[in-house]
């Protein structure tokens, strides 16, 4: 049996998967807040209720909102900075007296999309997340491709592709610089662009829904968006040419992305990109199913 976990900043989710990837059980719980060590005990509770309800022992991956360095083993680049600095795997395994592995949330995205989800069966997979950041995964042969400063796939701290004028210096990002993809393709920079174009405030989900409707503003915006994924995508796609490319977070669930990009896309070499673009199969279970799968 897996076990997958993925701690996120306000839910720890757990699941058991059989060895042929279905699910045997499901629990999530709220995240302890600002506390590590309460942190470590709600993961090693959840794996432990998960291996009583099913009546066997797992393996065990964690999917973080970070990175294990390569260099001291300590995580860092994590939304949830109570985890920063900490030895977390090390940690976890002295509490669940096993092996723990760990890897980036958008890398086990990346990880259960290639291995039985939406790209299954293809050899190099870009897994892509759009919600209130923008990060990414890169799997090559049912194996995370990590890379030895553990970023591999972080397209969102590159700048944005061949800037217009008002696209630079471009937006501030929390990384410190400006321009970032992130600033452009998250849910937080489709609604500022909405707002800097005198839209007022709306949600993310609601300038699509908009622009479905026929209002002109947000039909300007979210053809702006796409246009600007294309660009983003196809920095991409001359660097790692991927098989396919697996769109997650909430930014997925516009439908008319993966009809309207595809033609915007202009990789190098004149030739139409064979490249597909997908919606997760899995959708928001990618992280933990991916996560289980790291002891594939």
């Amino acid at each position: 049996m897996r076990i997958g976990i993925d701690v996120g900043g306000t839910k720890i989710e757990g699941i058991a998967l059989d060895p042929d990837g279905r699910e045997l059980r499901r629990l999530r719980i709220a995240a302890p807040r600002d506390d590590y060590a309460q942190t470590v005990s709600a993961i090693t509770s959840v794996v432990h209720t998960l291996e009583r309800e099913t009546g066997a022992t797992g393996s065990v991956g964690l999917g973080i909102p970070g990175a294990p360095s390569p260099s001291t083993g300590l995580v860092k680049n994590a939304n949830s900075t109570w985890l920063i600095g900490r030895a977390l795997g090390p940690d976890l395994e002295v509490a669940l007296d096993r092996p723990v592995r760990l890897a980036n949330d958008a890398n086990c995205f990346a990880l259960s999309e290639a291995i039985d989800g939406a790209a299954a069966g293809a050899e190099v997979v870009f897994g892509v997340i759009v919600g209130t950041g923008c990060g990414g995964g890169i799997v090559v042969g049912r194996r995370v491709l990590t890379g030895p400063n553990a970023i591999a796939g972080e397209w969102g701290h590159n700048p944005m592709p061949a800037p217009a004028g008002d696209e630079w210096p471009g937006p501030p990002c929390y990384c410190g610089r400006t321009g970032c993809i992130e600033t452009f393709l998250s849910g937080p920079g489709l609604v500022r662009d909405y707002r800097s174009s005198g839209g007022p405030p709306t949600a993310a989900a609601e300038i699509a829904r908009r622009a479905g409707a026929g209002d002109a503003l947000a039909s300007v915006v979210l053809a702006r968006y796409e246009e600007r994924l294309a660009r983003a995508l196809t920095a991409v796609m001359n660097l790692l040419d991927p098989d396919v490319i697996v769109f997650g977070g909430g930014l997925s669930n516009i439908a008319r992305l993966y009809t309207n990009v595809p033609p915007l896309l202009r990789p190098f070499g004149g030739d139409a990109p064979r490249t597909r673009l997908v919606r997760a199969r899995f959708g928001d279970s990618s992280g933990v199913r991916g996560a289980a799968w790291l002891w594939d």
